[in-house]
C-alpha cells in the first residue's frame, strides 16, 4: 500500500504498451426523456422507482484498454475491470482529463508498468459513460436532470447490456450468459469494478443495493449487483452514496462474499470526504462475515482529483481478481501522505 511509483506514470516500451479502443454497442436499458425506464426486461416500475416501457435501443460509446500482446483469436482468457467517471466526466476523463506522460495516457502507463513488472495478470479495462439515458453525452452537472439522473439506473445498463457486449465480444474468463450457480460464482471473481467521485458512488450504490437518487432526495433502493462483482472500489465517493450501515447490512444479506472492498479520500477533499466518512462509518460491523477484506484509505492533504484517484486505481487493481488469501476477515485503515 503506498503511493504511485513515480516511474509507473512513464511509458514502457511500445512493444509493452496496451492500447484503447472506443467501440458502440446498443443499449436496451436507459432513462427517455421523460424520466421513464426503457426496458426489455421483466422490471417492474415498483422496484425501478418509475414508470417502465418498451422502446427502441440506443447507442452507446465506451473505451476498452487491451493489453500489450492482446489478440482476439487468442485462447487467453482476461478479467476485466470497469472503471466510471464522475459527474461531469465521460469516457476520456481516466484518459485524457487523466492528462499523458511520454505521449501516452496516465492510467494507461500505469496499467502497463504493473503487467511489465508481473504485479498483475494483463487485464481489460472498460471506461464507460456512467449515464444510462437517452441524453447520455450531455456532461452538464444540472441536479435533477435526466442527465444526472441517469447515473442512478446505470446497474441495468451493466447487467442487461454493456456486460453481455464485452463478455461476447473480447477474451474474458466470465461468462453472463452462463446462469448457472456455479457460473455465477466463478464469473464474480473476473470482474471488477470502481470509480471516482459520482463513479465511486455508483460502484457502492449500485452494487450493494443502495439507494437512487433524485437530486438529493433518495428513492428506492436498487436491486445490487453482488452477483456479478467481488471486487469493489470507490475514490473519493460522491455525496449521495448510502450511509455504511445500509450498505454493510445488504453485504451481510446476500448471498455472495465481497472479496475486497477499498475506499479512498483525500483529508481536504472538500467535495467528498464527508460522503467518504458517510460510508465508512459502521459499514464493516453491519456486513460481517461476508465482507473478507476492507481497505479504508486516507491521503494527507489529498484533494478531488486524480493524485488520489491515480493512487486509488493503482492500489485497488494490485489487490483484486485472487491476490488477496484467506477467508477471515481483514479491515486495513491507514493514511498516506499527500503526493
Amino acid at each position: 500500500m503506498g503511493p504511485v511509483p513515480a516511474e509507473y506514470k512513464k511509458a514502457v516500451p511500445e512493444g509493452l504498451r496496451g492500447e484503447i479502443k472506443e467501440y458502440s454497442y446498443p443499449v436496451w436499458n436507459y432513462l427517455n426523456s421523460s424520466g421513464q425506464l426503457v426496458t426489455d426486461q421483466d422490471i417492474s416500475s415498483e422496484e425501478a422507482g418509475r414508470e417502465t416501457v418498451q422502446g427502441e435501443p440506443i447507442e452507446k460509446k465506451c473505451k476498452v484498454y487491451l493489453p500489450a500482446g492482446y489478440d482476439e483469436n487468442d485462447q487467453r482468457k482476461y478479467n476485466v475491470l470497469y472503471l466510471l467517471h464522475g459527474i461531469g466526466g465521460n469516457r476520456n476523463e481516466w484518459l485524457g482529463d487523466n492528462g499523458k506522460v511520454d505521449g501516452n495516457y496516465v492510467i494507461c502507463n500505469i496499467l502497463d508498468n504493473l503487467i511489465a513488472n508481473g504485479e498483475i495478470e494483463p487485464l481489460i479495462v472498460v471506461f464507460p459513460e456512467g449515464r444510462s439515458c437517452e441524453d447520455w453525452e450531455n456532461r452538464a452537472m444540472s441536479i435533477g436532470q435526466i442527465n444526472v439522473l441517469g447515473f442512478y439506473y446505470f446497474d441495468y445498463e451493466l447487467r442487461y447490456d454493456l456486460i453481455p457486449f464485452i463478455e461476447a465480444n473480447f477474451n474474458t474468463y466470465a461468462n453472463i450468459e452462463d446462469e448457472s450457480p456455479a457460473a455465477i460464482a466463478d464469473n464474480r471473481q473476473h470482474r471488477a469494478i470502481a470509480g471516482l467521485s459520482m463513479g465511486g458512488m455508483q460502484a457502492l450504490n449500485l452494487t450493494f443495493g443502495g439507494y437512487r437518487f433524485e437530486g438529493f432526495t433518495p428513492t428506492v433502493p436498487t436491486p445490487g449487483m453482488q452477483d456479478l462483482f467481488a471486487y469493489v472500489g470507490a475514490f473519493s465517493n460522491a455525496p449521495t452514496t448510502s450511509a455504511g450501515e445500509i450498505l454493510g447490512a445488504n453485504i451481510a444479506a446476500s448471498g455472495y462474499v465481497t472479496d475486497l472492498l477499498y475506499l479512498t479520500c483525500g483529508t481536504s477533499d472538500g467535495t467528498a470526504y464527508s460522503s467518504y466518512e458517510t460510508a465508512i462509518n459502521g459499514l464493516s460491523e453491519a456486513a460481517g462475515e461476508n465482507l473478507h477484506h476492507l481497505y479504508k484509505v486516507l491521503i494527507r492533504g489529498g484533494q478531488h482529483n486524480f493524485d488520489v484517484w491515480n493512487n486509488g486505481a493503482y492500489n485497488f487493481v494490485r489487490l483484486c481478481f485472487g491476490k488477496l488469501e484467506g477467508s477471515e476477515k481483514t479491515v486495513v485503515e491507514t493514511t498516506l501522505n499527500e503526493f
